[in-house]
């Protein structure tokens, strides 16, 4: 079987929204300088490093801290209520987004994924990179002409996007990608989705509260985050207390170099909560770790599990995996018939799991804890 890893890091990239041009980053378009004399309540935020959201009388303030530059900001807005935006004057500098958000236009797969969570898919009314988002309703509408098709991510088409009148654009930036290119040039108010580079899974998940207030689904947005941080916490404090589970590696090679979850990664740290072992999980690293294959084998040779995701049109065989690359055979894994794989052109991995991580921690739970049965079957995962 021949394996498109263009067609996988594609859906990845889909996934986080790293388009326009290659990778975007900064923007900052409809502020005022006024100073504010409200000082505002300071929203209390559990997990997220990178939100502070502050609620003055007549605007909500979002400052989203820039995770490249510590100390930096990388975005200002200012959420100011539609119905009352005759009363905002004299803001503060910041990006003004009059909300509810009623028309947009959203990249990332799963942004889509949470609007329809949030009851709000009806806002949506473009997205990028359509064959790639897994969500049957967005298809539905895209097919009945409520959503348009706005192009390939990398380069989308910008007369359809203005087109479709949007009120917020919502992209995931990049480091050092230069900018936005001409949506940078059309006065909508671009939101920055850097929710992807957060430390800890709950972090990210959390700024769907930030979201919640965009789209005016405040209640129903707390509401969730509740069931989702409830959730992984009692699966959390299950896990603690179950005998330590089987060791496991994800992922596997592309082209020269294994790309191995960090061990203080978001699925480094949710191998940790489901109290599985894994043969990083003292490295210091928050993203990936770019590593040759032999170095693969000499630390995780004799791991338990392997579980990986993958794109293509039938299931993988361990066959396959060998005709992909014949070292796979060293792995204890393979040889125990002990392999997982996530088909993410047809399962909605990506779509899912950025902001319901409970479910990847119960995932991990089954996967490492085989004689746990109360947690019911596999969601993302199969075994060949």
């Amino acid at each position: 079987m021949k394996i498109n890893l263009t067609t996988i890091i594609r859906q990845a990239l889909t996934s986080l929204g790293w388009g326009i041009g290659g990778l975007v980053f900064l923007s900052s378009c409809g502020s005022s300088t006024s100073p504010d004399v409200d000082g505002g309540d300071t929203l209390k935020l559990k997990y997220s490093q990178l939100l502070t959201i502050v609620k003055h009388e007549r605007y909500v303030q979002v400052k989203v801290a820039d995770p490249w530059n510590k100390g930096k900001t990388l975005h200002t807005y200012l959420l100011v209520p539609r119905a009352d935006s005759s009363r905002a004057i004299h803001l503060p500098e910041g990006t003004v987004v009059y909300t509810p958000v009623k028309r947009s236009v959203v990249f990332t797969t799963a942004h889509c994924q949470l609007l329809q969570y949030l009851k709000s898919t009806d806002a949506i009314k473009g997205v990028c990179d359509l064959p790639y988002i897994l969500i049957p309703d967005i298809q539905q509408r895209a097919r009945s002409g409520k959503i348009a098709d706005c192009g390939n991510g990398m380069s989308p088409i910008v007369e359809k996007i203005i087109s479709l009148r949007p009120q917020a654009m919502l992209l995931s930036p990049f480091e050092n990608s230069g900018g936005y290119g001409k949506l940078q040039q059309i006065d909508i108010p671009i939101i920055e989705c850097a929710d992807y580079m957060e430390t800890s899974a709950l972090g990210r998940a959390e700024w769907m509260r930030f979201y919640g207030m965009l789209y005016g689904q405040e209640h129903r947005s707390d509401s969730l985050f509740h069931v989702v941080d409830s959730t992984f916490q009692s699966l959390r404090n299950m896990a603690k207390m179950l005998p330590q589970g089987r060791s496991i590696i994800t992922e596997r090679k592309t082209g020269a170099v294994w790309y191995c979850p960090g061990g203080r990664s978001t699925v480094g740290q949710m191998i940790a909560d489901a109290n599985g072992r894994y043969a990083f999980a003292n490295d210091r690293h928050s993203g990936s770790l770019a590593l040759p294959f032999e170095q693969v084998l000499e630390k995780a040779g004799h791991t338990d599990v392997w579980a990986f995701k993958y794109n293509g049109n039938h299931p993988m065989s361990r066959a396959d995996l060998l005709a992909e690359y014949h070292g796979y055979k060293g792995l204890h894994a393979f040889c125990a018939g002990e392999i997982y794989e996530c088909n993410c052109s047809t399962i909605p991995y990506f779509e899912q799991v950025p902001f319901r991580p409970d479910f990847l921690l119960r995932e991990l739970i089954i996967l490492l804890h085989p004689n746990v049965k109360t947690l019911g079957k596999q969601r993302y995962y199969v075994h060949i």
